[in-house]
């Protein structure tokens, strides 16, 4: 889901064409200056400012807000930029530099990720560029450039490319002669935090806040003096303890120099057992999704006692990721929701529930950046769920994971998940298309893993482009067939008929492409569950048991007068 207006969360595909002619100009490029990499002299300094993204992107600017600073991966120090292409937009992030006339410089970056390029332009010369089409480790990317003799500043960029996963890069080197703006001095390390103070507590967590302390890029927090867990912000929530338990806590900052003293302990005891909440409701046979946005976009900014009565499951977007890996948090967005509490948002979980509606973590979506894949980030992701779940009353997970989903620990996560949370527990998941084409894709192999315990697959049918049906034809996003076929591939691939959604958004603002009508929507739904209404693609059964339709977002379809709940949701509840 996105979370920019105007911004399709999807990547759209550019045409393989262009990008193998770019391709190939960059190669050249690259081959053109191998000759030219030279070993730096003694007197030759580093001239880029916040070479390693220690101080975010200060010194840095990136195209379409697509850049940030992240503290995992990272290939030294605490952080790393991540870049996300999206649209038209490569993702591109540049800094000018300030060199010298007649000068050489060694050029220089680890990059990890999707496509990547390293370059330099402004130089008076000839301008350099070099590129890998991606790797799963850090990979360094080096060339190098001579300036010309009235060249007092370059720009250096990293970009990636169109349609591609987002990269990441890290120590960015321009070595030579200084070119007046001179190394920048090393970070030293910070003093302890102050202020440690003790929050929310469940039966398994204590939540923790602190003072921000100067020149800090991050922080450890300690129970009973050994390290619980990390944070990039001045919050964290210790998970995995035992209930009616006291423990001590501290908390150190630190940086590239290294690692403050740690702050004063304090102690906090963990709740009681039987304190965490109750069973929800049931979800309906026939029942409308729509995400609850925790963010201002353009779109209208709701309470979630603002969500009207037609939507059946509310899926609040979205959870934080911690340092830890796996590891989720929420942190409510009050400045960006007008003032909306804390308190008060606990408390309209509490009603909407009394109303019958289930109220939803989703885990992901257009900047998440979760992710599970070993045994330890599995459980790491189940206790910190169900963490949340305790402390919000939330009933259950959303699973809307863009940056990639690993099925064997996926189902480890959630199977622990339900472990814990007991058979009233809601699992949505919402995959794009294409990773619902084939039963071993990764999303699809996870719902097939998990079906037992499953609620329902609401698969976004928009930012997608043409994909195949059931029945091996292609069909074309925006139609009664391409909501039909693609949705006969999970009704036939192995999912029961109730976990099967159909996901659309709420208005043409909501994603980038793929909006449809609301009357093709209950078209489709009238296809798959009646055999009517189909267009040319009619399924060989029918589906009466059909679990419903699920839209981005609920903020989207107030912005728009609610014309989609108030179409959708009516037709849904009429359902065989």
């Amino acid at each position: 889901m996105e979370r920019s207006a105007g911004r399709s969360r999807r990547r759209r595909r550019r045409s393989r064409p262009v990008l193998g002619a770019t391709l190939a100009v960059a190669t050249a490029a690259a081959l053109t200056v191998t000759g030219l990499v030279s070993t730096a002299q003694a007197a030759d300094i580093n001239n880029a400012k916040n070479a390693g993204f220690e101080s975010g992107l200060a010194n840095w600017s990136c195209s379409g807000g697509s850049g940030a600073a992240v503290s995992s991966p990272v290939r030294s120090g605490t952080s790393a930029l991540k870049a996300t292409p999206a649209g038209h937009d490569n993702a591109k992030c540049s800094q000018s530099v300030k060199v010298k006339p007649n000068s050489t410089y060694a050029l220089s970056s680890w990059v990890q990720g999707g496509y990547a390029y390293l370059g330099v332009s402004g130089t008076g010369t000839t301008d350099v560029s070099t590129w890998t089409p991606g790797s799963s480790a850090w990979t360094k990317l080096s060339t190098s450039f001579t300036t010309g003799a009235n060249t007092t500043s370059v720009t250096v960029y990293t970009h990636g490319w169109y349609g591609q996963a987002a990269y990441f890069a890290d120590d960015v080197e321009v070595t030579g002669p200084d070119g007046g703006g001179g190394e920048e001095p090393g970070p030293v390390i910070p003093a302890a935090p102050a202020g440690l103070t003790a929050g929310a507590t469940t039966t398994s967590s204590v939540a923790l806040s602190w003072n921000a302390v100067s020149g800090a890029t991050g922080y450890k927090v300690y129970r009973n003096g050994v390290q619980a867990t990390t944070s990039t912000g001045t919050s964290a929530t210790v998970t995995g303890l035992t209930a009616d338990t006291a423990y001590q806590f501290s908390v150190s900052a630190t940086n590239a120099a290294g690692e403050s003293v740690k702050s004063a302990a304090i102690s906090a005891r963990t709740a009681k057992e039987g304190t965490g909440p109750g069973p929800g409701p049931a979800v309906p046979k026939h029942a409308v999704t729509g995400y609850w946005q925790n963010f201002n976009n353009g779109a209208a900014v709701q309470k979630l006692t603002d969500v009207p009565a037609d939507y059946d499951i509310i899926a609040v977007s979205f959870a934080d990721a911690t340092p830890t890996p796996g590891q989720v948090t929420f942190n409510l967005d009050t400045a960006g929701l007008n003032g909306y509490t804390d308190a008060q948002f606990r408390a309209d979980i509490k009603t909407k529930q009394a109303q019958g509606k289930n109220v939803i973590i989703s885990i992901g979506g257009e900047l998440g950046t979760v992710r599970v894949d070993n045994d330890a980030s599995a459980t790491a992701f189940a206790n910190s769920v169900y963490a949340l779940m305790q402390e919000y009353g939330f009933n259950g997970v959303d699973i809307d994971l863009e940056n990639g989903l690993n099925a064997t620990y996926m189902t480890k996560a959630l199977r622990q998940l339900s472990a814990k949370a007991g058979s009233k527990l809601v699992i949505t998941m919402a995959p794009q298309t294409i990773d619902m084409q084939s039963t071993s894709g990764e999303y699809f192999k996870t719902a097939l893993n998990i079906k037992d315990i499953l609620t329902v697959v609401n698969m976004q049918y928009y930012n997608s482009g043409s994909m195949l049906g059931c029945d091996g034809k292609v069909y074309s996003q925006g139609s009664v067939d391409f909501l039909t076929a693609l949705a006969c591939i999970q009704l036939e691939g192995g999912l029961d008929p109730s976990q099967v959604g159909i996901g659309v958004p709420a208005s043409t603002r909501g994603a980038g492409s793929g909006y449809v009508s609301p009357s093709i929507v209950n078209a489709a739904l009238d296809c798959l569950t009646k055999g009517t209404n189909c267009g040319s693609f009619k399924p060989s059964k029918t589906y009466p048991s059909l679990r419903g339709a699920m839209t981005w977002s609920t903020n989207w379809d107030a912005t728009a007068g609610f014309a989609w709940s108030k179409a959708v949701g009516p037709h849904v509840r009429s359902l065989p």
